[in-house]
Protein backbone atom coordinates (compact mmCIF):
# COMPACT_ATOMS: atom_id res chain seq x y z
CA UNK A 1 0.00 0.00 0.00
CA UNK A 2 1.42 3.36 -0.99
CA UNK A 3 1.80 6.34 1.31
CA UNK A 4 -1.08 8.15 -0.39
CA UNK A 5 -3.46 5.22 0.14
CA UNK A 6 -2.40 4.93 3.76
CA UNK A 7 -3.13 8.61 4.42
CA UNK A 8 -6.51 8.31 2.65
CA UNK A 9 -7.45 5.38 4.89
CA UNK A 10 -6.45 7.34 7.99
CA UNK A 11 -8.57 10.28 6.82
CA UNK A 12 -11.50 7.91 6.27
CA UNK A 13 -11.15 6.53 9.78
CA UNK A 14 -10.93 10.05 11.23
CA UNK A 15 -14.16 10.96 9.40
CA UNK A 16 -15.91 8.03 11.06
CA UNK A 17 -14.58 9.02 14.49
CA UNK A 18 -15.60 12.64 13.91
CA UNK A 19 -19.13 11.60 12.97
CA UNK A 20 -19.55 9.31 15.97
CA UNK A 21 -18.17 11.85 18.43
CA UNK A 22 -20.38 14.59 16.98
CA UNK A 23 -23.54 12.48 17.04
CA UNK A 24 -23.00 11.36 20.63
CA UNK A 25 -22.07 14.89 21.74
CA UNK A 26 -25.16 16.49 20.18
CA UNK A 27 -27.44 13.72 21.45
CA UNK A 28 -26.15 14.00 25.01
CA UNK A 29 -26.45 17.78 24.91
CA UNK A 30 -30.05 17.50 23.66
CA UNK A 31 -30.88 14.99 26.41
CA UNK A 32 -29.34 17.28 29.02
CA UNK A 33 -31.32 20.28 27.80
CA UNK A 34 -34.59 18.34 27.89
CA UNK A 35 -33.99 16.73 31.28
CA UNK A 36 -31.99 19.43 33.08
CA UNK A 37 -34.62 20.04 35.76
CA UNK A 38 -35.45 16.32 36.20
CA UNK A 39 -31.96 14.90 36.66
CA UNK A 40 -29.76 14.86 39.75
CA UNK A 41 -26.79 17.13 40.23
CA UNK A 42 -24.39 14.22 39.86
CA UNK A 43 -25.89 13.18 36.51
CA UNK A 44 -25.75 16.77 35.31
CA UNK A 45 -22.11 17.10 36.32
CA UNK A 46 -21.16 13.80 34.68
CA UNK A 47 -23.04 14.80 31.52
CA UNK A 48 -21.21 18.13 31.34
CA UNK A 49 -17.88 16.36 31.80
CA UNK A 50 -18.65 13.86 29.04
CA UNK A 51 -19.81 16.66 26.73
CA UNK A 52 -16.58 18.56 27.44
CA UNK A 53 -14.35 15.57 26.69
CA UNK A 54 -16.32 14.62 23.58
CA UNK A 55 -16.04 18.19 22.31
CA UNK A 56 -12.31 18.10 23.02
CA UNK A 57 -12.12 14.81 21.11
CA UNK A 58 -13.93 16.40 18.17
CA UNK A 59 -11.37 19.21 18.06
CA UNK A 60 -8.44 16.78 18.26
CA UNK A 61 -9.84 14.52 15.53
CA UNK A 62 -10.53 17.55 13.34
CA UNK A 63 -6.97 18.85 13.73
CA UNK A 64 -5.53 15.42 12.97
CA UNK A 65 -7.69 15.11 9.85
CA UNK A 66 -6.56 18.50 8.55
CA UNK A 67 -2.95 17.57 9.28
CA UNK A 68 -3.37 14.39 7.21
CA UNK A 69 -5.02 16.37 4.41
CA UNK A 70 -2.04 18.74 4.35
CA UNK A 71 0.31 15.73 4.22
CA UNK A 72 -1.65 14.36 1.30
CA UNK A 73 -1.44 17.68 -0.51
CA UNK A 74 2.34 17.84 0.01
CA UNK A 75 2.95 14.41 -1.58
Amino acid sequence: MGKIDEIKEEIGWLKVMFGIFTAVDVSLLGWLVQNYDKTSTLNTLISFMIIFFLSLGIVIVNRNAYKKIRQLRDL
